[in-house]
């Protein structure tokens, strides 16, 4: 909730500031290969748009990095919707929960990338990024509902469907989207540093390794910005779609 927060209170004024700065920056520094302007990052960014090999990238990276948020997503749920019901689930889960969490991404993408082949390394480190979060925020969501509400519901045997639509949905809801919110932009680091580091061929990841290594200053910036653009492009349109879905399940 507090990152959406710190999210919807960016002014564009204080957007524009920042820009002047890195551009007078970049200006001041006068070498390229160190720090290029927003210019010249949009340039190059309107550049690589008009490329085949920049779309193709792109799909790669979103088909394998979204997936594996999907997958983790309704892992996540199954996952707190079982713990809520039977305990031992829950203790059983909460152990490999508590090691996904601390275990670096790093570590995991080298043990990973030992037993998948690279190109679909970043599904995995997508889901085990994401999965921890979206378990906690539904089953915080279960344990936080009105219990008054459900037995009430037991009492007058209301249809499951409903109790789904207008008790469930309306409840676990806010946590839903926390989490969706927050994993979103979480998968989307740990998938693309997965790539940078399994380096599969076509990748957005590929990309910016080439960039690093051939010192391809405002491509790597490009790809960066592409990287944030498609982060939260996705959670824009994600989110409202999960509003228009919840809207119409409420309204039958």
């Amino acid at each position: 909730m507090k990152d959406k927060g710190i999210k919807s209170n960016i002014k564009i004024w204080a957007v524009l500031l920042w820009l002047l700065v890195w551009e007078i920056a970049a200006r001041s520094i006068g070498q390229e290969i160190l720090l290029v302007s927003p210019v010249v990052v949009l340039t190059k960014f309107l550049q690589l748009s008009f490329t085949f090999s920049f779309w193709q990238s792109i799909f790669f990276s979103l088909l394998r990095i979204i997936g594996g948020f999907l997958l983790a997503l309704c892992a996540g749920m199954i996952l707190a919707a079982i713990s809520s019901v039977h305990n031992f689930i829950k203790e059983l889960i909460r152990p490999l929960i508590a090691v996904i969490k601390t275990v670096p991404v790093a570590s995991f993408i080298i043990l990973v990338l030992i037993w998948v082949p690279s190109r679909n390394l970043s599904v995995v480190i997508s889901f085990l990024m994401v999965l921890p979060v979206v378990y906690h925020n539904i089953s915080e969501g279960i344990e936080r509902m009105d219990r008054q509400l459900l037995e009430m519901a037991q009492v007058f045997q209301v249809p499951y469907g409903r109790r789904l639509r207008y008790i469930y949905l309306s409840q676990i809801m806010p946590f839903f989207k926390t989490a969706a919110s927050l994993s979103l932009g979480l998968c989307w680091k740990a998938g693309i540093a997965a790539e940078v580091i399994g380096i599969p061929k076509g990748s957005i990841g590929e990309k910016l390794y080439e960039a690093k290594i051939y010192l391809q200053t405002p491509d790597l910036f490009a790809w960066t910005l592409t990287i944030v653009l498609l982060s939260v492009s996705f959670e824009k349109i994600f989110l409202l779609f999960v509003d228009k879905l919840v809207k119409k399940m409420e309204r039958g």
